[in-house]
């Protein structure tokens, strides 16, 4: 198989089969931007392809974004920052990327042994380009479910011919994509996870409260449950679980019931003005739009973002070889939770029982290089705002 062209899966012996108004009420001024250009695991069009993303001026200090809590950083706030063998070409004259946490990244993805290294979360391959030009010896798998991103990924490593393979699928797919290719082991892996500003400033994807458009919210703008069967078809109960689950909202009823009094909703302004409507007068006044958990929730629930991490990871550790590295960048508490647990088991920390009882015997698969997350440097918050909620994990693969 050559490296570096483009060609569908159904040509590829078939390996990967084709898939095919409201009152308006008044809102709050605008703040600003508290994303950054990242990306999460992607749904599948199930297309290969072989070989960034917007991002906005900086509109307030790193100091007044930092928090511990999800609901100040960029998943809550986003704007506070073919099927067939058709490909639909963009113009890549708005994409822009700066890749967050690069130096941190390629320090310790520097040192994998040779061979093939998985960008889960490609993207606009800020990240992989870098170390791709770094070394010499390793050869990119790159998986995102965004196809736009994939043509401006494959623009970006044109220049590597020959060093990379970049497939339209879920990263929970990993073991697919992988045997597809014939690839038994990697060196190492990269999960840059969330949402990109491309994304968000596209207004036909539905992402944002900022600007009007379809309540949409799919990371694979091609298949899979729209945020619309959420907002329109979900009981009550299921969205305020949603809401609550996956957006820490306190107002999940309050939030719920409007939303359900006011359909159908078509349009992401509707829903925004319906959730702000809801909101009590205090929680209105509050830092950040009324709406942004809402979204949040919501699009987490149509990419199923939390469920897939642990499986994701867990297919990540078998492929790794022994000294393989994996690194994982996460931007709100919903995320890191599910890897720091996921990670804790596969190093053996998980296990607690009563002082009394004999401590059972774990085996550890990895080794976790530190407990903690680590978080971008000033410099990086100085350059580059949107980075502030990032928290880097990373280990090692053990054994032989």
């Amino acid at each position: 198989m050559k490296a570096g062209s483009i060609y569908s899966k159904v040509e590829r012996n078939n390996t990967y089969p084709l898939m095919g108004s409201l009152p308006v009420y008044k809102m709050r001024a605008s703040t600003p931007p508290a994303c950054h250009l990242v990306r999460s695991g992607r749904n599948p069009d199930e297309r290969i392809y072989t070989g960034g993303l917007p991002v906005s001026d900086k509109e307030r200090s790193p100091r007044s974004m930092r928090s511990s809590s999800s609901a100040n950083g960029y998943p809550l706030d986003p704007a506070v920052g073919s099927s067939g063998c058709r490909i639909t070409r963009i113009s890549s004259s708005g994409y822009s990327h700066q890749p967050v946490m690069l130096s941190e990244v390629l320090s310790i993805l520097g040192q994998l042994p040779s061979g093939y290294f998985l960008d889960a979360t490609l993207g606009g391959a800020g990240h992989s380009r870098a170390l791709l030009e770094l070394r010499e010896d390793l050869h990119l798998v790159g998986i995102d479910q965004d196809q736009e991103a994939l043509l401006e990924a494959h623009r970006v490593l044109s220049h590597l011919d020959g060093r990379f393979d970049l497939i339209h699928e879920r990263f929970d797919r990993i073991d697919k994509v992988l045997d597809g290719l014939g690839i038994d082991k990697i060196s190492g892996a990269l999960f840059d996870l969330g949402l990109s500003s491309y994304q968000l400033d596209t207004p036909s994807r539905g992402f944002s409260f900022r600007s009007d458009g379809p309540l949409d919210m799919r990371m694979n703008a091609t298949t899979g449950l729209k945020a619309e069967d959420i907002v329109n078809g979900f009981t009550f109960s299921e969205l305020s679980r949603i809401l609550r689950q996956y957006g820490d909202e306190k107002h999940s009823k309050r939030i719920a019931r409007a939303i359900i009094e006011a359909r159908p909703l078509a349009t992401t302004s509707q829903l925004a003005e319906v959730v702000t409507a809801a909101m009590p007068s205090a929680s209105r006044k509050s830092p950040g739009h009324p709406a942004r958990r809402t979204f949040q929730a919501i699009r987490i629930a149509v990419n199923s973002e939390i469920e897939i991490i642990d499986l994701a990871l867990n297919k990540i550790i078998s492929r790794l070889k022994p000294n393989g590295r994996c690194v994982i960048i996460s931007y709100h508490s919903g995320e890191d939770k599910v890897v720091k647990r996921t990670l804790r088991t596969a190093a053996g920390l998980r296990n607690t029982v009563p002082k009394h009882l004999p401590k059972p015997k774990d085996s550890a698969v990895i080794r976790l290089v530190a407990r903690t997350g680590q978080t971008p440097s000033e410099n990086e918050l100085t350059q580059n705002p949107r980075s502030s909620s990032a928290r880097l994990r990373w280990f090692e693969k053990v054994g032989s």
